[in-house]
């Protein structure tokens, strides 16, 4: 199936996740890179959009859309990329890379409002919704540490035990979805 990785990532775990998606499928990836990006306007909704992909979207039969959630929110570029190319996507997979833990995923700031929004938007185009929480990467003993949270980033180092049995089941049920 010929799958484009597209990504938008802040301080670079969703990048590693992509290239890590992109890699294990042999895919093309390219990054959604926003017109201003500015955290701070992102955070009050404001955005002016992003810049045109490269890649053509309708040559795909397969989107994989990798980017952060802050605070329990579907971030501008990410939902701009979405509008903008919702009747050219076929198919679409969204992944994260976020701070909500899986028994946490519906609350306020959890992953699963965003997946249900991501689903709301793209109806039946939205195949499947993954969510890999940095928490997963963080000793027993900082995994409620808001600090150690903010300054731990995905990479081959970390990307080890849970978070990376979670990777691999991911990537059997993509395989399974084909």
């Amino acid at each position: 199936m010929k799958t484009l990785v597209a990504y938008y990532s802040r301080k670079g775990s969703n990048r590693f996740l992509a290239e890590k998606i992109a890699s294990a499928l042999s895919c093309d990836i390219e990054a959604i890179r926003p017109r201003l990006n500015v955290f701070i306007l992102f955070l009050m909704n404001i955005h002016l959009g992003n810049w045109p992909l490269k890649k053509k979207i309708g040559e795909y039969e397969r989107i994989i859309l990798c980017g952060p959630i802050w605070m329990g929110r579907f971030i501008p570029p990410l939902r701009s990329f979405i509008k903008k190319y919702k009747e050219m996507i076929n198919k679409l997979v969204f992944v994260t890379c976020c701070g909500s833990t899986y028994a946490r995923k519906d609350e306020k700031f959890g992953h699963g409002l965003v997946f249900q929004e991501v689903k709301n938007i793209l109806g039946d185009k939205c195949i499947l919704c993954q969510a890999f929480p940095v928490g997963l990467v963080l000793p027993d003993d900082h995994k409620e540490d808001p600090d150690a949270f903010m300054k731990t980033h995905l990479n081959d180092e970390n990307f080890k035990g849970e978070i990376a049995g979670i990777f691999d089941a991911f990537l059997q049920k993509l395989s399974k979805s084909e």
